[in-house]
């Protein structure tokens, strides 16, 4: 807050005649300005079309002042001198008159110091004006000030209530970070919206705010949005990549900083069709507690020139305004495949450039999560080390991951394993993928259910025979990715 009040004061002492501020938080916003004007001994006048011009702290309404024209008159014909707070002045700045009085009222700044300041959700002042204005941006919320805002409501509620605040550790620190990002006004409603909802800060408060981000950001979304995506509970095998994520859980959803380390950015999961990439995908924003936001290729990509980089733009936008948040580009090799011969008016090199600047630049966590099945079609600039944290290689499950791919997808349907006779199921479907495991189950339920008898092994087998998996089916191109992956990558089992 010391910060923002010196830089405010800062602008206003440098003389310049217009300041214009960006901000929906509008009661937050005079509150600086009133301890600004004060602090300086500056008087301070506030103008809406509501109740024309009155000085700060509240006092009687400037007469023949409620319309915009009539207050900039008022302003350039008086000898007060002060800062003057006109809020919501974005539409009148269309009127020609409205655009020289304020440039009169600013050129005569050096006989009078008045000081507009144009305050609105969206400024956009005239060029002609441009020059003598400054830019005051209110910042967002430190994480710092969002657990101060907590622990101020936690105490006012158990004072009211004489009831003490219960809740989890994990609950309390996803709240603060997804709170992050959030302007003062929503972050304090969302937080006594949590405490006087049961006393209590749960995963059900995470939820909630998540549902308030994503609502915030309007109908226009170009990502799709999964909360309870899935957990790792429901993955068989992939040992190595769990333990990877589980060690940098803690940068990601807690305070990195204090941590001594930098939040993680993302992994490319490359392997064969089936394997669990994408189970992978969801199964991280899961266990991590975070939303998942999946990003299609199909959805950006306009026949209008600029049109798909733009949208590519507005969804990271989308993305870094849910962080922290796993972000899931699935099959990403078809939004990127290399095109050498322009034949897409080198519209996937332009997206390239745009993602590759983003995954650079962010400052965000958002964590990325890319998926695919043919490393040829990607681009080299995209593989790089430092694009990525990490490179891993999903392949088709071993005999033992395979028994637990089994189990779990008879527990999914309700089925005791143990009736099954899980080692045999496993040999049989040596080279299947999870996905293609996952359907032999799904198909023998069908075969038993029109034989009118309990599903059995023998169900399962028949319809493992019957499946030609494809590591059979593309066996050269398989074995093709196997071989450009070993010493390349890590292997995620």
């Amino acid at each position: 807050m010391a910060d923002n009040l010196h830089d405010l004061a800062l602008i206003i002492k440098s003389r310049f005649p217009l300041v214009q501020v960006e901000t929906s938080e509008e009661v937050r916003m005079m509150r600086l300005l009133e301890r600004a004007a004060n602090l300086e001994g500056w008087p301070l006048f506030v103008w809406s079309i509501a109740d024309g011009i009155r000085r700060v702290p509240r006092s009687d309404v400037i007469p023949q002042t409620y319309e915009f024209q009539a207050a900039l008159r008022h302003i350039d014909k008086t000898p007060q001198n002060g800062i003057y707070a006109m809020l919501d002045a974005q539409p009148y700045f269309e009127d020609p008159v409205n655009v020289r009085l304020i440039k009169e009222i600013a050129q005569e700044y050096y006989k009078t110091a008045r000081t507009l300041v144009f305050l609105g959700r969206q400024i956009g002042i005239p060029p002609d004006l441009q020059r003598m204005s400054a830019r005051f941006s209110l910042p967002l919320p430190t994480t710092q000030e969002i657990r101060e805002l907590i622990r101020q409501e936690a105490q006012l509620w158990e004072r009211e209530s004489g009831e003490p605040i219960k809740g989890q550790q994990q609950a309390l620190e996803l709240l603060v970070q997804h709170l992050s990002g959030m302007c003062q006004d929503d972050a304090q409603r969302l937080i006594r919206q949590a405490l006087r909802d049961d006393s209590a800060i749960t995963l059900d408060d995470i939820h909630r705010v998540l549902r308030f981000k994503r609502e915030s950001l309007g109908d226009g979304g170009l990502l799709d949005f999964e909360i309870d995506s899935g957990s790792f509970a429901d993955v068989g095998g992939l040992k190595s990549l769990k333990r990877w994520l589980e060690l940098r859980r803690p940068a990601l959803t807690g305070d990195a900083a204090a941590l001594g380390v930098e939040a993680p950015k993302g992994v490319l999961l490359l392997g064969v069709q089936g394997a669990g990439k994408s189970l992978a995908a969801k199964a991280i924003a899961g266990s991590w507690g975070l939303p998942l936001m999946r990003l299609d290729f199909a959805v950006l990509y306009n026949k209008f020139h600029g049109e798909t980089e733009r949208n590519l733009r507005q969804s990271l936008q989308q993305a870094e305004a849910m962080a922290p948040c796993v972000l899931w580009i699935d099959e990403i090799e078809k939004g990127l495949a290399s095109d050498t011969a322009g034949g897409d008016g080198g519209v996937s090199r332009r997206v390239l450039g745009t993602l590759l600047t983003w995954m650079a630049e962010r400052k965000s966590r958002t964590f990325l999560v890319a998926t695919s099945n043919d490393v040829s079609q990607l681009p080299p600039e995209l593989l790089r080390k430092g694009r990525m944290d990490e490179i891993f290689f999903v392949d088709l499950p071993d005999q033992p991951t395979r028994e637990e791919i089994f189990r779990i997808h008879l527990k999914k349907r309700r089925l005791d394993p143990a009736q099954f006779d899980i080692t045999q199921l496993a040999l049989a479907a040596d080279g299947f993928s999870g996905a293609e495991i996952e359907q032999t189950v799904v198909a023998a339920i069908y075969e038993a259910l029109a034989d009118k008898k309990p599903l059995a092994t023998e169900h399962v087998l028949a319809e493992i025979g019957r499946t030609r998996p494809l590591s059979v089916v593309m066996a050269e191109k398989v074995e093709a990715l196997r071989e450009w992956a070993a010493g390349r990558t890590v292997k995620a089992d």
